[in-house]
Formats: C-alpha cells, structure tokens, sequence
C-alpha cells in the first residue's frame, strides 16, 4: 500500500500501518526530505521523536509505485486534485485521510478523488485521530466509511490494531462533513481561549456548531448518529481541546491579537479549518442551511470582523448576523 503525503498525518499513518505489518511506500514530494527520512527513519520536520519502521519504504511522486491495492491519500485538501490527478498506475481502493473541502466549490475530498480515478472504491477514515499521539500509539478510534461492506472490511482490517480501533460506516457523506467542519468550530474554540473567555463559552460555542454542522449534514443526506459518534462528537472535542490541534492553536493566535498571516506563519503547517470555512458557507448558501457561528468564524478568517466583534455578533443575534449570511 501507499500513502500520499510525508508531512505529520501521513507519516502517523504510515507508522502505523507498518506497526501493523504491512508493506508501505510513504510517497512525499521534497527528495532532499525523503532520503533524510531514508537515512534517519524519522521525520525530522513533523515528527522527529518518533521512528519510522525499517519495513517503510520512501518515494517521490515522480517515482512512485504503480498497481498498489490499498492508497491512503494524506495531503492538505488543498492539494488532493492535483497530486492524486498525478498518480500513476491503478488505485482500486482509496483512503481519504485528508480533512477538507475544496474551497471553491465546496466538494468533498471523496467527490474530488471520484472524479479523478473514476475506476476507484473511494472512501474515508476520519476520527479523534491526532497525529501526534497515533505515533504514539495512545488508544482511540477511527470510522471507515465507504459504499461497499467489503471496502469497509479491508481498511478496518488493515488499520485496526491494539491502540487504534476502527469501527465502520456506509455514511460517507457524514463522516466527510464531520472531519472538515470541525476544523472550523476547532478555530472558534481557540478565538474563545485566546480571547480569556471560560469553558462556559466555548461549550456554548461548541455545542451550537455542533447543531449547525448536523443540520447542514441532515440536508446533504448524513445520518444524524455520524455527528454523535466518533466522526462528529469524538473528533470534535479532540480538535477543539487540544494544544496538538493545528486549528485550535490557529484560533488561540487570532484570539490573542495575531492577524491570520502571522499566525498561519508561527504555526507553519496547514490548517484545514482557514480554507473549510469559505467552502462551508458555500455550502450553507447552496443548501439553504443558516448556520451564523460558521459564519462567524468565517467573517474573522476573511478579516471583516475582529474575534470579540463576532462573539459580541453572535451573543446579540438577531439582525447582526444578516451581514455575514
């Protein structure tokens, strides 16, 4: 099997799957990073503590394996159209590992992939699913959610092990939506920490993007037990709680009186909630779905309001909130 993508997720992944036994070509686009990774068995930028096992084997795009039976793609969603119309070979089944929405039309990353290898079986794992700690191999699950009972089957298979449970899901769509809109609310939970606001606000804050995520998620056709399990409740309090959370330590940044490019620059990786937001309001408009705390954090993103204007917005909602819907 392959994974797409050598940054913290994909090398997570690839770590575990070789922990698992299975044969693994962690394919990356730096040459220069690749062969340290060779030399070194770590990744020395994302993940420098952890060992990559001896089995893992590194390539470029441009050299990368063909007629692979498993490819889990790990990139930033910003990337998945480019870099999987890239691939060479056949890819029978796809993991979607990436977290997003393409930004500007509001596709899930399966849609993007089934539109670049029509003759794939694409699906997605999605779950409370840091990187840092699966390196670690601290206990959580995941969700694997395709089409086929029998795709659902092999990827659990091939991801379960002692410390990291994979239970399984016809609802696509559901998980998709889940694992890219709680990037956002993650946002939001960081803005209300870094504004000094208590646990009082973020669980209101919280609790009523989980409706909104729901909502829009009823209307695309998910089934409302997506968002209260592991894909939905479980990776949301991760994300939203955690210092290891890119999105949450994006937020905290903006809440503390960063701008957005010096606390994109501090973090120095992506964070998938900055592009999801603008896709998710495409998607509310397209729906006919009002969800104002997305919105909300989307209006801070794009720089119209400040973060203590849209939680005064969102406290006082009435007629304010028109401006961002």
């Amino acid at each position: 099997m392959t994974v797409l993508g050598s940054g913290s997720w994909g090398t997570a992944l690839t770590i575990l799957l070789a922990r698992n036994g299975h044969s693994v070509t962690l394919i990356g686009r730096n040459k220069n990073e690749l062969a340290e990774m060779q030399a070194t068995r770590r990744n020395g930028h994302y993940l420098p503590t952890f060992e990559i096992p001896g089995s893992v084997r590194f390539a470029s795009f441009d050299h990368e394996p063909t007629d692979v039976e498993m490819t889990i793609v790990a990139v930033p969603s910003s990337a998945v159209r480019q870099i999987v119309g890239s691939v060479l070979g056949n890819h029978p089944l796809v993991v979607v590992a990436s977290k997003g929405l393409e930004t500007d039309t509001g596709k899930s990353m399966c849609e993007v992939v089934s539109e670049t290898l029509a003759d794939a079986e694409v699906g997605i794992l999605s779950g409370p699913n840091l990187a840092v700690e699966i390196a670690r191999g601290i206990p959580t699950v995941a969700v694997a959610a395709f089409p086929q009972s029998t795709s659902r089957d092999r990827v659990r298979e091939a991801f379960t092990s002692k410390s990291f449970r994979v239970s399984t899901t016809d609802d696509v769509i559901g998980v998709e939506l889940a694992g890219a809109l709680k990037n956002v609310l993650a946002i939001g939970a960081g803005m209300s920490d870094g504004l000094g606001f208590g646990d009082n606000t973020k669980g209101a804050f919280l609790s009523r993007g989980l409706m909104e995520m729901a909502r829009l998620g009823l209307v695309m056709g998910a089934r409302m037990e997506t968002f209260l399990g592991p894909a939905g409740v479980g990776d949301l309090f991760a994300t939203a709680a955690s210092r290891l959370s890119r999105n949450y330590r994006l937020g905290r940044a903006l809440g503390e009186g960063r701008s957005l490019s010096q606390a994109l620059e501090e973090l120095g990786q992506v964070a998938e909630g900055a592009p999801t937001s603008h896709a998710a309001s495409l998607l509310a408009l397209r729906h006919g779905v009002e969800m104002p705390v997305f919105a909300a954090v989307a209006a801070v993103l794009s720089g119209r309001v400040q973060p203590v204007q849209a939680v005064g917005m969102l406290m006082e909602r009435t007629s304010s909130m028109g401006d961002f819907l």
